[in-house]
């Protein structure tokens, strides 16, 4: 369940995840955080020592929100293997699920509950790497509810997952898809400024493609035709990069 297939639809569902209006809009704010400067001395020339200074804080803070999603992953995916003689229905209901937050995330549902978020909040963050870690990891548990319902249908996914290294490999995907594009930003926050500029209009239209695409995994899942394009995913795939997934 969790092949290539699984890894694009988990990666694009991070990048899906950066580019929602409760994360991009906010990202100068975290880097600035956690590195104690400012939006504007972040946005000038750098020195070296400054510039590998933000990129070491934005890659702890990478980590510190991969730990705790890979964690649930690896939670939810041991949930499935402990009740797999009820994988038949453990399948439906999580193709259901990834359906519901697909048609939520693209406007078509509103469900009060995914609306909801618990926020914990750092006012002052604490010194050094290991609190850039921390803020990282408060990110993951009081994520937005913009990120909620693209990171439960992958966990609904991850849920399905033939194995548990599988479920959790599709959660690492995902840190990925959200981690990638934030250090990419952290390294060109000038460039990243200007290009938030020019995409922000086209917000919404990206997060409906989020929710259907969302969707057509969930039918997928539901119908169980995943396994059947997974598999013609991977006959697809070079060798070289199987072995890597």
């Amino acid at each position: 369940m969790a092949g290539s297939l699984g890894v694009v639809v988990a990666f694009s569902a991070g990048l899906f995840s950066f580019l929602s209006p409760c994360v991009l809009p906010l990202f100068p704010s975290y880097l600035s955080f956690i590195t104690g400067m400012s939006v504007a001395d972040l946005s000038t020339d750098l020195t070296a020592a400054a510039r590998r200074r933000v990129l070491l804080h934005a890659v702890t803070f990478v980590l510190g929100f991969s730990v705790v999603f890979v964690a649930l992953g690896a939670s939810f995916s041991a949930a499935g293997q402990l009740l797999f003689e009820y994988r038949d229905w453990i399948r439906r209901i999580g193709g259901l699920l990834i359906i519901v937050f697909g048609l939520y995330i693209a406007g078509f549902l509103n469900v009060g509950f995914l609306s909801r978020t618990q926020q914990y909040q750092l006012r002052e963050k604490p010194a050094g790497y290991v609190g850039t870690f921390l803020v990282g990891v408060t990110f993951a548990i009081g994520w937005t509810p913009c990120v909620g319902p693209i990171l439960g249908a992958i966990l609904s996914l991850a849920g399905t997952a033939e194995t548990v290294q599988r479920g959790i490999g599709l959660l690492i995907a995902y840190s990925a898809g959200l981690g990638v594009p934030f250090l990419l930003s952290a390294f060109a926050l000038g460039a990243f400024l200007r290009f938030f500029k020019r995409y922000r209009p086209f917000i919404p239209v990206v997060e409906r493609g989020a929710g259907v695409l969302l969707v057509a995994v969930g039918v997928l899942v539901l119908l169980n035709w995943y396994v059947i394009l997974n598999s013609w995913a991977i006959s697809l795939t070079p060798e070289w990069l199987l072995k890597r997934l």
